[in-house]
């Protein structure tokens, strides 16, 4: 088995919670700005199965568990978000987040 050094885990962690927080914190349309959420909340879960692996035995498996709630936790911030962005542009019809800043109710 190839080993991986944690520190590269943790630095393709950081690398892609960086270009998620850059895409959610740049891009206007509410599409991306969801993906960028999303690709945050991976580079989290690899962070955490990254340091799982320095654990021996089956102590490491409650860290590679951890993701697999994250993940389904995220699925369905995914359906509210995606919900709320389709009714939300059938009244302005736009997706840009900028459309959205003047709503009031």
């Amino acid at each position: 088995m190839m080993h991986i050094d944690p520190l590269d885990v943790q630095i393709l962690a950081a690398v892609l919670f960086a270009l998620g927080l850059g895409t959610a914190l740049a891009r206007r349309n509410l599409f991306f700005v969801l993906m960028g959420v999303e690709l945050m909340l991976n580079a989290a879960n690899l962070s955490i199965v990254g340091f799982s692996r320095q654990f021996p035995g089956g102590a490491g498996l409650h860290g590679q568990i951890v993701p697999l709630f994250t993940i389904a936790v995220a699925a369905a911030e995914v359906c509210v978000g995606l919900a709320m962005v389709i009714c939300i542009t059938r009244v302005k019809d736009t997706v840009d987040g900028d459309a959205f800043a003047d709503m009031k109710e």
